[in-house]
């Protein structure tokens, strides 16, 4: 939402008088009342740009991870729980009533409480009822709707190498761990959370009614474990030609699973793929193992965790409080549930977010806010358009080839120009969880509905009411939802073009635009194929600068034991210093840069970079940096402030970095990609 500061006027109310009103006071400066100037901002610029609103605002005992975007997330909470409430109370139309009994349905506690695991027990009587691995694995394809993820993952998604068709993907899955390396990785704060694991699936199947589970428990760990054995690691999975394996289904079953007629599978959901794509092959060849030399009854006792683990929270209280234990405090490092509110409209996100969204941006997003940030972008593209141009160790054969996908980048700005249909969504006031199932459900239809259909490029992957972006290397667009773009608490109209040219020129639309042009992006060509554009000279030097940030960012150790992986961050470090470099050229040619006056102090380009680390501005939970340090491509938020500013030579100059500070670094070392 987008707060505007309520000026109050003296009027007068005899008619023989008029008093002036008082000039409104003046507006304090965001920056300022975030920093903390006691810090060298040579010495550690994230503490000095953000380090004042970080000591005054300790991570709450609900949270993981507080910041900027967590304060956005909780203005959204507010207006998203007025929405719902009035919908629930006095629905308008087909779409507000599902929004209305979703609230409705998920906030009445006592009859969840009543219904216990009711909505589940249909399935798990499908889980009593299997008598062999081939059972297991066609319960696996069942519940593919409900996305339990069991064994693999399914999608239909855009051919990578022929983006104008949808095909279908089959990738590793199948761990109730976030990531392969948590079940290996020998840092304490890692096996503590192994340990916490199993016993959260011992009490998990104790909730079940086992009696004894601490064995069962074992044997799916051990189970899970073998699986994450077979995936690849979390920087391989960054590579797209390593992922792209298009074989037949009849290639893929007799190749890597002989017990599993893909054809056949594939065939209840009403789809005849000619292809498919298989993400991992060996990771099949390895399931296939593992399936004929493990006991129905781990089998068994795997489903059903994954069944509980992927609905507990829409569950009665005792599977809420057991999944909240490990998923929320061991792993996260959480100390209390958030309210259950927000937690319902954390469902309610997942659930039909689009729908809701809908309804959000007719209140909380300002077309004059939706001109200012379209504007933006093609300020920034035309500041890559000159990058290229001056690039010394690129060719011009390759140069005329970048300047063609960049103009061909698609800008989503706020929220979708055509909104997704819901009318088969099914919603009652009858069950939370039950809910949910029918969303996954629909999701799912969805999904599958998509092949053989031409590509829809006008669709959105994430709900304008999200603080956060993305860039679809298969469409080729950047996609910029209206929450990404505010600050909390002030209108946009009232912050400054060198605030707002950091925090979403540099951090987000330049970000998003440069991932076209990162390790990974830059193997896809102006279309959206995956297909290699570059001379093998231009590539060869692309890697040999790249290796310089795997380099920078493997040196990084936020927690004892456990640095940044510089190959899986790669992408995301390779945008964010892209991102603050586009961010500057298009600053500079704005009149506020031209004029060069001071606001609070602080001189344009000063602002540009606290502007940048405003985006940043977040903290965690130890718990939740290590989970983050093994599973997620982003490093941290400190990291991706002064990893990236210490490459740029304008920063050194506008704080006066010196020689030897931490911050600095020469100019024969700063990195230069694009």
């Amino acid at each position: 939402m987008t707060y505007r500061p309520t000026h109050l006027a003296a009027l007068c109310a005899f008619t023989a008088c008029a008093v002036a009103a008082p000039p409104p006071a003046p507006k304090a400066d965001y920056l300022a009342t975030v920093m903390d100037t006691s810090v060298d901002p040579g010495v550690d610029f994230f503490t000095y740009a953000v380090g004042g609103w970080l000591k005054r605002n300790p991570i709450p005992p609900s949270e993981s991870v507080w910041g900027i975007g967590k304060v956005l997330r909780e203005q959204t909470y507010a207006n998203l729980r007025a929405i719902n409430e009035q919908a629930a109370a006095k629905p308008t139309d087909a779409d507000s009533r599902k929004v209305g009994d979703f609230w409705a349905a998920a906030s009445d506690e006592a009859r969840t409480e009543r219904l216990g695991l009711g909505p589940l027990k249909a399935e798990l009587a499908k889980v009593d009822a299997l008598r062999s691995a081939r059972d297991a694995v066609n319960l696996a394809f069942a519940w593919a709707p409900l996305r339990t993820r069991a064994f693999f993952a399914v999608s239909v998604e855009q051919d990578e190498k022929n983006s104008d068709e949808m095909a279908v993907h089959l990738y590793q899955g199948g761990l109730g761990l976030p990531e392969r390396d948590f079940y290996f990785n020998p840092e304490k704060g890692v096996a503590r959370i192994r340990e916490a694991y199993l016993t959260h699936l011992d009490r998990t199947l104790h909730l079940l009614g086992r009696d004894k589970a601490g064995d069962a428990a074992i044997r799916v760990m051990a189970f899970e474990t073998a699986l994450a054995k077979a995936a690849r690691k979390l920087e391989e999975l960054r590579d797209p030609e390593k992922n792209y394996n298009k074989m037949t289904p009849a290639e893929l079953t007799a190749s890597r699973t002989p017990s599993i007629p893909w054809a056949e599978r594939f065939g209840e959901w009403g789809l005849r793929p000619a292809t498919v794509i298989v993400g991992q092959p060996e990771f099949f060849g390895a399931l296939e193992t593992l399936l004929a030399s493990t006991p129905v009854a781990v089998l068994q006792d795997y489903l059903r965790l994954r069944l509980v683990d992927t609905y507990a929270d829409y569950l009665g209280k005792a599977f809420q409080e057991e999944h909240f234990k490990f998923y929320g405090q061991a792993l996260s490092g959480q100390r209390q549930p958030r309210d259950r509110w927000k937690r319902v409209l954390d469902a309610q996100e997942q659930a039909m977010g689009m729908l809701l969204g809908k309804l959000f941006v007719k209140q909380y997003f300002t077309e004059t806010a939706k001109r200012r940030y379209d504007a933006m972008v093609e300020g920034i593209r035309g500041a890559y358009k000159e990058r290229i141009e001056r690039l010394d160790w690129m060719s011009p054969e390759t140069k005329a080839k970048a300047q063609v996908k960049l103009a061909g980048i698609t800008k989503k700005v706020g929220y979708p120009d055509r909104w997704k249909d819901f009318s088969a969504l099914v919603v009652t006031r009858d069950s939370y969880c039950g809910n949910m199932m029918n969303a996954s459900r629909w999701r799912f239809a969805d999904m599958l509905s998509r092949f053989g259909k031409p590509v829809d490029r006008t669709e959105w992957h994430m709900t304008p009411q999200t603080y956060n972006a993305y860039y679809n290397p298969s469409n080729n667009e950047i996609v910029l939802p209206a929450a990404q773009m505010m600050v909390p608490g002030v209108a946009d109209a009232d912050l400054d073009d060198a605030l707002v040219y950091g925090y979403t020129g540099g951090s987000t639309i330049g970000h998003e635009i440069t991932h076209g042009f990162d390790d990974e992006g830059r193997q896809f060509d102006a279309k959206g194929n995956l297909a290699d554009w570059w001379t093998p000279e231009d590539g060869a030097k692309f890697n040999a600068r790249a290796a310089g940030m795997i380099r920078q960012f493997d040196a990084y150790e936020p927690l004892p034991g456990l640095h940044i992986n510089g190959k899986a961050s790669l992408g995301e470090n390779i945008a964010d210093f892209g991102g603050i470099l586009l961010g500057i050229d298009a600053f500079k040619k704005t009149e506020q840069y031209r004029k060069g006056e001071k606001i609070g102090g602080l001189t344009p380009m000063q602002r540009y970079f606290l502007g940048y680390a405003l985006g940043w501005m977040t903290q965690q939970k130890d718990e939740a940096l290590r989970t983050r340090l093994l599973s997620d491509v982003h490093s941290p938020a400190k990291w991706r402030v002064i990893g990236p500013l210490s490459n740029i030579p304008e920063f050194h100059q506008a704080f006066g970095v010196k020689e030897g500070q931490p911050m600095w670094r020469s100019p024969a070392d700063c990195l230069r990609i694009w």
